[in-house]
């Protein structure tokens, strides 16, 4: 059974950083591309970052290109999502998930996913 499980979430003010995990179990994690995504209020989840399976390529849409680094240890099953000079716009849930696709934006490409972890950045 696969687990995705992100924790790192919580209140933070504008300027702010926050590190968010995923802790994946019940898959080959190196296997699998890995992906961050968010989903405000009213909505679309949206792509905010990937990265290959063994780590050395990652992809960012340009509204948080500079901002947000996606990293990950293999070693021990886990995904990060470095988020730098945070903004009320940030202000999501953030969610991690698993894929086959190298690299994909697309929500329905992806195979598992975690509950979601929340962040707020206030003004």
């Amino acid at each position: 059974q696969v687990q995705l499980v992100e924790s790192g979430g919580g209140l933070v003010q504008a300027g702010g950083s926050l590190r968010l995990s995923c802790a994946a179990s019940g898959l080959t994690f190196s296997s699998y591309p890995m992906g961050w995504f968010r989903q405000a209020p009213g909505k679309e989840r949206e792509f905010v970052a990937g990265i290959s399976g063994a780590g050395g390529s990652t992809s960012y849409p340009d509204f948080v290109k500079g901002r947000f680094t996606i990293s990950r240890d293999n070693a021990k099953n886990t995904v990060y999502l470095q988020m730098n000079s945070l903004k009320p716009e940030d202000t999501a849930v953030y969610y991690c998930a698993a894929t086959r696709k190298f690299l994909s934006p697309r929500v329905y490409e992806y195979e598992y996913w975690g509950m979601g972890t929340q962040v707020t950045v206030s003004s």
